[in-house]
């Protein structure tokens, strides 16, 4: 994502309590000076709805403090349009402290997609912003969920697609962030062979980090024999880094049977070799003692129950008739859905998630 062009931005009307001078971009040696504990990041980078922080690559904790003079409703959005931040309401002359962590890294969005703009870039949404104060600096303890996957979880560059990876970071407290590498187009034969994907991955890995990894849709052409054995790799090499894998099965496609069933082979990601990918991974899964988080039969419950017309809005059929891809608001809901696993299954602590 380029820089924020802050005259378009002024739009964005912003509660009095924002009052900092024009947006300027730090020097190096401010990031240093934060990067190195001393003053942290702050107001005077934010103006028109946005703020740019020249900070270097690596992981930090953002402190706001959300409210104004009236009645206002903010949400945080940054990088390749992450939400960090939702919602959140304050009456009339009330403060609100939010806190969140977000990972920073070149490219900021797909791992083969363009680079962005360097440091942190955060903007203002919801439908009446108010920043009365914030405060950027590193990340002293945070741990990683790592994302591995394809179009479906992916921080998506522009409207109306969005991948839920990209929704799961506003789930998420101070200490926990998303370093989503997944990329659009991908299997588990390219991202194990392409060096931009699980080669840059690995090494980032560190004890206690988790790497969920779905992998299903563009495995059309993969054999049973060569998809469960690339998911035993990446499984691998994720704990020869001490990472945590978890196995995701895939979204499924929004394809109807005559009786508003999804028991066909598109929907629930069999591919033309015959390979239910789902129960590989199920396989695998139970094989490797590795958690399962089960997104194919928990958007299949949903999917169904909300009907031939009530899932259109999940997925891209009004806009695009495209019933693969998500909407903001679909990928928002199976973001949920991956929310509530973590915490179900005790992968992370309740109070590190937002819940509703």
């Amino acid at each position: 994502m380029r820089r924020f062009n802050l005259a378009l931005l002024a739009t964005v009307a912003l509660s009095t309590a924002l009052t900092a001078a024009p947006a300027h971009a730090t020097t190096h040696a401010t990031a240093r000076a934060t990067t190195e504990g001393h003053r942290p990041l702050g107001l005077e980078n934010c103006a028109a709805g946005a703020c740019h922080f020249d900070v270097p690559a690596g992981t930090y904790d953002v402190r706001v403090l959300l409210g104004g003079d009236a009645e206002s409703s903010t949400s945080i959005s940054g990088e390749t349009r992450r939400s960090l931040l939702p919602e959140t309401a304050a009456a009339a002359g009330e403060r609100v402290a939010r806190s969140f962590t977000v990972n920073v890294r070149t490219p900021e969005g797909e791992p083969t997609g363009v680079e962005g703009a360097p440091g942190l870039d955060l903007v203002l949404g919801g439908s009446a912003p108010a920043l009365a104060g914030i405060q950027v600096t590193p990340a002293r303890h945070a741990r990683q969920i790592f994302l591995v996957g394809d179009s479906t979880v992916c921080d998506q560059p522009g409207d109306p697609y969005s991948g839920w990876g990209q929704q799961l970071p506003q789930y998420l407290r101070k200490g926990l962030s998303v370093a989503n590498y997944a990329d659009s187009g991908e299997s588990t034969v390219t991202y194990l062979s392409n060096p931009q994907l699980f080669a840059t991955v690995q090494p980032l890995i560190r004890p206690g980090d988790f790497v969920l990894v779905q992998l299903a849709h563009n495995d059309k052409t993969t054999d049973e024999v060569t998809y469960r054995t690339n998911l035993e790799t990446l499984v691998a090499g994720i704990r020869e880094k001490g990472g945590e894998p978890v196995l995701v099965t895939p979204i499924v496609r929004r394809w109807f049977n005559s009786d508003g069933t999804l028991n066909n082979n598109t929907a629930l990601l069999v591919n033309g070799l015959g390979v239910d990918h789902p129960a590989v991974i199920r396989s695998v899964a139970a094989a490797q003692d590795v958690p399962l988080i089960d997104l194919t039969a928990k958007t299949k419950s949903l999917v169904e129950s909300l009907g031939v017309e009530g899932s259109k809005s999940i997925y891209l059929y009004n806009e695009k008739r495209d019933n693969t891809h998500t909407s903001v608001h679909g990928a928002t809901v199976y973001a949920g859905l991956v929310r509530d696993e973590l915490v179900a299954q005790r992968l992370v602590p309740e109070g590190r998630v937002r819940v509703g």
